[in-house]
């Protein structure tokens, strides 16, 4: 299924965020949103999944108007890992990861074996099995964020969208979730994240977008994309850009010298 985006603008209560945003992203195809605190991304991630009204333009799935899908279809075809999530009930970790299969559920049903065990499958495949019975409440921030990554992975959707899925995540799991979405795209699964780290980009990325004072400023492979000139727009940092030997992706490091501390 193809995700595309048509000259859309959003916003929140009477602001509008950004406008004039056109982009697909193809079957397998991992796209990486980049952009300063403030963009907009989480806004148009929002837009994109129907939780806000676009301002203008379209978003559509398959060719299909995203209005003209209920929220069931909606879930059945994308799924969501949001940056953070309030704790309010002491579920377990499997019966949060399990919510990922409401969708495929029929009215007032209940889970059945083999929906435990596609839950239980997304916790294995991220190494969180042995926190399946603890509860939700009482696990740290990243291994939160690792347990709504398993609840998407549960859901079985074509399209993936993920803001900021390492934010909160130690070296070792941000790492096993890029390394879980290179995989996803091998499978035939669509992936857009959010990202502030560039290394991230050119690990996973097939292309990059960059929002920029409410603007697609530009989107193309990572080498193309993620240079010092169009990092120090966003960021206001200059940076190096090279490969460390033995890694197969270029790296991007701070030029200390020009930082004013």
């Amino acid at each position: 299924m193809i995700l595309e985006l048509r000259d859309l603008a959003f916003g929140f209560g009477a602001r509008t965020v950004g406008s004039g945003v056109t982009l697909s992203v193809g079957s397998g195809e991992v796209l990486a949103l980049l952009g300063p605190n403030g963009a907009g991304k989480t806004t148009l991630f929002k837009t994109m999944l129907g939780l806000l009204p676009p301002r203008a333009g379209d978003v559509l799935f398959g060719g299909v108007p995203l209005a003209g899908l209920t929220r069931a279809e909606r879930a059945r075809n994308i799924a969501y890992v949001p940056q953070a999530h309030a704790a309010l009930f002491p579920f377990t970790v499997r019966d949060v990861v399990l919510m990922g299969r409401a969708a495929r559920l029929a009215p007032f049903s209940a889970p059945g074996l083999h929906d435990r065990e596609i839950a239980m499958e997304a916790l294995t495949r991220l190494g969180m099995a042995h926190l399946a019975s603890r509860p939700y409440t009482e696990i740290s921030g990243g291994e939160r964020q690792m347990t709504l990554v398993a609840r998407a992975l549960a859901q079985e959707t074509g399209i993936l969208v993920m803001d900021e899925p390492t934010a909160s995540l130690d070296y070792g799991n941000q790492m096993r979730v890029l390394s879980h979405v290179r995989r996803l795209a091998g499978e035939g699964i669509s992936v857009i994240l959010s990202t502030h780290n560039p290394d991230h980009a050119f690990m996973v990325a097939d292309r990059v977008a960059l929002l920029h004072e409410g603007a697609l400023a530009a989107l193309g492979p990572p080498g193309d994309v993620l240079t010092p000139e169009w990092l120090k727009r966003l960021y206001d940092i200059d940076v190096v850009i090279g490969s460390l030997p033995g890694s197969a992706s270029p790296s991007c490091s701070p030029r200390l010298d020009h930082i004013q501390f």
